[in-house]
């Protein structure tokens, strides 16, 4: 047994080869920095003067209302904007998926799982989240891929509650689990959560989850083959709500997952904009280096990073099966700021990034998807308070009930087909075949889809008032968490 003793003078050669690592780690991670500050001022140069051009854009959207009530020609303008969205809605619902992509193979036994699996990194953002980080620890370290292929790391940020003593106990049970501690100073919101800690893990591909998340266990197998493609800079998972059989509220959201993800599979399927949801999003290392990273200057890191993903050219993919459930709002109130935070970030997004989408750097198809989906999103729920008020004024129809009428149909048709997809998908004995079957299922999801719609109507109020809110009141990056409880009923 060798005993503790001095190194002769020619023994300290022997740390000449760490010390000459340690230097080019360094030097790689000073590269970086700088890559990052120069991939981030390519995109940041627009993030000024929010408040004042959401005031020009509420001014021009009123005004071409007004317009549009008082010029002669005014209906004939709105049918012409009307058959050019249909076009387009047209081809979005008529466009082929690709098919299901295969999964990585679940042992390869006797073989370097290096020569066939990517490394991924895990990165989840925790806030007071006592009551469902465990779980989500426990099916985060127990998936079914090599273990020496991937990590997870929790970014305690700063929690009051019995979070950073409930990881402690985890941290000794699971090896591949890292833990961040933020201190009270840290600032940048979830963002800088994930910046602080995504350069110093060794990944191809990071993903990101929220704590509520509940994700199945072969889901990085599924994943990671759309990679690929390597155009493919990030791949979203459908999203489920876990506990959609608790209220109208919850049951309304999961009609809405399923609205949301149809429609993004067809704009993907067609060549438009695919876009990340937050939760479920993985991003490979390079697309996420040549963007800056996720930014700091934004309510919603996951829109923000997804135009710039789309506008450095990278393509934004979808995977359907198997999806990440997360906790659905159970009530009005917490509802209400959780989609007045995601309005405002997806209005902010276009804000900031107007000049690079107006110069087409995104393409043609992308753009004029992307400019088709702001329309229909933020545009004519805003338009639609001036176009009432002047319906009343002058005892007349709204002049841009087409249009409207055209967006409502639009999302019936893509609520109801992504339920029945997801009904397919899940029970493939649910398929219609024989007619009484096909009526009653038919029934069922109608009677869903008309719920969906129904809840789906809060968006308006949410839309018109966001948008007037922004125009109105100094910059807040205001974010009002949303409370985790845990869920015990499921729902795809």
């Amino acid at each position: 047994m060798q005993g503790n003793s001095w190194q002769d003078e020619e023994a300290y050669g022997e740390l000449e080869p760490i010390n000459s690592l340690l230097s080019e780690l360094s030097d790689s991670l000073t590269d970086l920095e700088q890559n990052l500050e120069s991939n981030i001022s390519r995109f940041s140069a627009g993030f000024r003067g929010r408040r004042r051009k959401a005031a020009l854009g509420l001014a021009v959207i009123w005004s071409s209302v007004l317009g549009l009530h008082l010029f002669a020609y005014g209906s004939w303008l709105v049918m012409v904007l009307t058959g050019v969205m249909g076009l387009h809605a047209l081809r979005v619902l008529a466009a082929s998926p690709a098919p299901l992509s295969g999964s990585l193979p679940g042992s390869l036994s006797g073989d370097d799982p290096a020569a066939y699996y990517p490394y991924v990194s895990i990165l989840v953002s925790a806030k007071n989240e006592e009551f469902v980080i465990g779980k989500l620890v426990e099916d985060l370290c127990n998936l079914d891929y090599p273990r020496s292929r991937y990590d997870l790391w929790i970014i305690d940020d700063n929690s009051s509650d019995c979070t950073p003593i409930l990881l402690e106990k985890l941290a000794q049970d699971y090896q591949n689990l890292q833990i961040v501690r933020r201190t009270p100073d840290a600032s940048g919101g979830k963002s800088g959560a994930l910046n602080q800690v995504w350069m110093q893990t060794e990944a191809e591909i990071v993903a990101v989850f929220d704590a509520d998340a509940t994700v199945p266990q072969d889901l990085l197998r599924r994943v990671l083959p759309l990679f690929e493609r390597q155009q493919v800079g990030a791949v979203q998972v459908r999203k489920s709500i876990s506990n959609g059989l608790t209220n109208f509220w919850t049951r309304g959201q999961v009609a809405e997952m399923a609205f949301d993800s149809y429609v993004q599979q067809q704009r993907i399927a067609m060549g438009g904009i695919g876009e990340l949801r937050g939760n479920g999003q993985f991003v490979r290392r390079l697309a996420l280096e040549r963007c800056g990273g996720w930014n700091e200057e934004t309510i919603t890191d996951d829109l923000d990073l997804t135009i710039r993903l789309q506008l450095d050219r990278w393509d934004i993919d979808l995977l359907m099966m198997p999806a990440v459930a997360e906790e659905g709002v159970t009530n009005a109130v917490g509802l209400w700021h959780q989609r007045n935070r995601w309005a405002e970030g997806g209005y902010q997004r276009y804000l900031d990034y107007w000049r690079l989408i107006a110069q087409n750097k995104l393409g043609t198809t992308k753009t004029v998807d992307l400019v088709m989906f702001l329309m229909t999103q933020y545009l004519l729920p805003t338009a639609a308070v001036p176009d009432f008020l002047m319906a009343l004024i002058r005892s007349r129809p709204p002049v841009l009930m087409p249009v409207t009428s055209l967006a409502l149909v639009f999302s019936f048709i893509s609520m109801f087909s992504g339920l029945r997809q997801i009904r397919r998908s899940a029970d493939p004995s649910k398929r219609l075949t024989a007619v009484p079957h096909s009526l009653t299922a038919i029934a069922q999801l109608s009677a869903q889809t008309g719920l969906g719609a129904l809840y789906m109507l809060h968006w308006l109020p949410v839309m018109a008032s966001t948008t007037a809110r922004m125009a109105i009141r100094p910059k807040q990056l205001k974010w009002v968490k949303t409370v985790h409880h845990g869920s015990a009923d499921a729902a795809s």
